[in-house]
C-alpha cells in the first residue's frame, strides 16, 4: 500500500461548522441521509439526559462513579450508527451512551459502575463486550475477535472505541500491528478529548494528530471534527465499510472535548480553566446539529419537544431501576470465574451454601 493512501486529511474532516451552518461536503466523503441523521438526532438527546441522570445518581448514592460523556455524543451515537447488530462493539469505561444507543438496557449497563457486576449484559448475545477499565487492554481483545471472524469467513466488523490517553499504551500498539499483519476487520476508534484525565494532550505526544500513530503500521488513518455527528458517521462509515471488504484495519480519530471532569471523583478546575470549557461548548455536537436540521426543515420544535419527551421518561426508568436495592446472592461469586468450575472452587462454594444454610436454620 503506498504511504499517500494511509495518511489521514490534513485538517480534520467536517461537514458542519460550530455555528451549526454547513461548509463545503469535504473530498472524498459521502453525507449521511436525513433519515439518518434525524434518527441519530433523537439518540443524541436520549443519550444526553441519560449521561445527565448518571451523573445526578452518583450524587444520590446509587452509583459508585460515573464517567461523563458529555460532549461526546456525536462520538458515541456515530459509533453505533455506523455499526450492523451483527457487529462488534468494545467499549471503554466512559462510553455508557453508545451502549444505550445501541439498545442496552440502561440498568445492565450501569451495573459495573454501580459495583454489582464487572458486566450486566451479555456480551455474546448482544455483540458488546464488557466496558474496559484498563486503559486499552480491549483494542487487543477487539483485534483478536476480529481475526476470529476473519478465519471463519464471517463479514462482521469490530469497532474498538479508545481514549487519547490509552493511545500512550503499549496494548494499543501491539493491537495495531497484529491488526494490520493479520489484515483484521476492525476499526480503531480514537476519542481524542484532550486530557487523560489530568494529562493534557501535548504531554502524551509530539505526533501531529493522534491519527498519524497508524500509518506506521500500515493502517488506513484519518481524523475527523469529533462534535460533528455528519462527520463523524461519515467517516465511520467509510472504515466500517472498508474494514468488512478484507482491506483490513482503520484507524479514526475524532477531535472532541469533556465537558465534565474525569469522573465525579475528579476535579477539572485544578489542570483546565473555565475559558477552555467555555470555547468548546460553543461548539456543543447536539446543538450543532440541531442547528443543521432546523436549517434544512428536518425538525422543528415539535419534533425537538418530542425527543426530549422520550429523553425524560427513559431517565425516569434508569431512576426506577437504579432506586431498587440489588439482592445480592452470595453464591453468584463462583458463577464465572472459569467455564468449568476447577475442584477447589465446587469445594470453595459447598463450604458457602453448608454455612449459609447453618445460617438460615
Amino acid at each position: 500500500m503506498r504511504l499517500e493512501d494511509l495518511l489521514p486529511s490534513p485538517e480534520p474532516v467536517r461537514f458542519v461548522a460550530a455555528d451549526g451552518t454547513e461548509t463545503p461536503a469535504p473530498a472524498g466523503h459521502v453525507r449521511p441521509s436525513d433519515e439518518l441523521l434525524v434518527e441519530a438526532h433523537r439518540r443524541m438527546v436520549l443519550g444526553r439526559r441519560f449521561d445527565t441522570q448518571a451523573t445526578a445518581l452518583t450524587k444520590q448514592g446509587r452509583l459508585a462513579v460515573y464517567p461523563s460523556s458529555r460532549g461526546q455524543e456525536a462520538c458515541q451515537i456515530a459509533a453505533v450508527l455506523a455499526l450492523r447488530d451483527d457487529d462488534w462493539l468494545f467499549p471503554t469505561y466512559r462510553d455508557s451512551v453508545a451502549l444505550v444507543a445501541r439498545g442496552l438496557d440502561p440498568a445492565e449497563v450501569l451495573t459495573l459502575l454501580r459495583g454489582d457486576w464487572h458486566c450486566g449484559y451479555d456480551p455474546a448475545a448482544v455483540k458488546v463486550a464488557p466496558q474496559c477499565t484498563p486503559l486499552a487492554t480491549q483494542t487487543i481483545h477487539a483485534v483478536g475477535l476480529a481475526e476470529a471472524l476473519r478465519r471463519k469467513g464471517e463479514d462482521g466488523v469490530v469497532l474498538a472505541l479508545i481514549g487519547d490517553g490509552g493511545t500512550s499504551e503499549g496494548d494499543f500498539h501491539e493491537a495495531l500491528n497484529f491488526a494490520a499483519v493479520r489484515r483484521a476487520p476492525v476499526v480503531f476508534f480514537i476519542q481524542n478529548n484532550g486530557y487523560a484525565i489530568s494529562v493534557p494532550l501535548a504531554q502524551q505526544t509530539a505526533a501531529p494528530a493522534l491519527a498519524y500513530k497508524g500509518v506506521g503500521y500500515g493502517v488506513v488513518s484519518e481524523q475527523v471534527d469529533g462534535n460533528d455527528l455528519l462527520a463523524v458517521l461519515s467517516v465511520l462509515t467509510t472504515a466500517v465499510q472498508h474494514a468488512r471488504s478484507g482491506r483490513g484495519p482503520y484507524l479514526v480519530e475524532a477531535h472532541t472535548y469533556r465537558m465534565e471532569a474525569h469522573t465525579n471523583a475528579d476535579d477539572a478546575t485544578r489542570y483546565r480553566d473555565e475559558a477552555e470549557v467555555t470555547r468548546w461548548a460553543a461548539a456543543d455536537p447536539l446543538a450543532r446539529l440541531q442547528t443543521y436540521l432546523r436549517h434544512r426543515g428536518l425538525i422543528d420544535d415539535e419534533a425537538v419537544r418530542t425527543a426530549e419527551d422520550e429523553a425524560e421518561a427513559f431517565a425516569a426508568e434508569v431512576r426506577t431501576k437504579l432506586n431498587a436495592d440489588v439482592v445480592a446472592d452470595p453464591r453468584t461469586l463462583f458463577d464465572h470465574v472459569f467455564a468449568e468450575p476447577t475442584a477447589q472452587l465446587v469445594e470453595q462454594r459447598a463450604q458457602l451454601v453448608a454455612e449459609l444454610d447453618a445460617g438460615e436454620a
